[in-house]
């Protein structure tokens, strides 16, 4: 398997998670431009490594199942343990560092990560069928960010809803 690190998807994750996480300051009337300059640089490497690569390993895996709707079940359970309590912890967790929030580094992350993920499972399941179900391997990761990037909204607000 080939590892992925393309200049499109340092793009991609660069302007989408940024931008979702952006209108989410504004939602929240908390604007941050270190938060902004962060996100962009956590989308412009980790996620633009960590998920087209993940794709691409979903694609792999569900290509060796046989029948269209196991693995349509397949790839979307994979999606949907990709982004999983602890991967929304990490993100919260990046909000909070890039933001300068120290003071909410602490386990109850853990509990606002899972609280959030499991409120957001259905969106999830429907989100993540179509990007895998739906888009070609090349633009998944578009898909996804885009997805993720209106995640990153209800991520930011879920921080705020959910914290302990």
């Amino acid at each position: 398997m080939l590892i992925r690190y393309q200049r499109r998807d340092v793009l991609f994750g660069l302007v989408v998670y940024a931008t979702g996480d952006t209108i989410a300051t504004l939602i929240l009337g908390a604007f941050n431009p270190y938060r902004m300059l962060g996100m962009m640089l956590v989308g412009a490497t980790v996620y633009a490594y960590e998920i087209p690569n993940y794709c691409e390993r979903i694609q792999v895996c569900s290509d060796q199942i046989s029948g269209t709707f196991r693995r349509s079940l397949a790839r979307t359970g994979m999606a949907l343990l990709y982004f999983n309590p602890l991967w929304i912890a990490r993100h919260l967790l990046f909000i909070a560092l890039f933001s300068g929030n120290w003071s909410s580094l602490d386990l109850t992350i853990l509990t606002t990560a899972l609280l959030s993920w499991v409120v957001n499972i259905p969106i999830s399941i429907a989100g993540n069928a179509l990007i895998q179900l739906g888009v070609p391997l090349r633009w998944r990761f578009l898909a996804s960010a885009v997805f993720s990037g209106l995640l990153a909204i209800y991520y930011a607000l879920s921080g705020v809803w959910f914290a302990q």
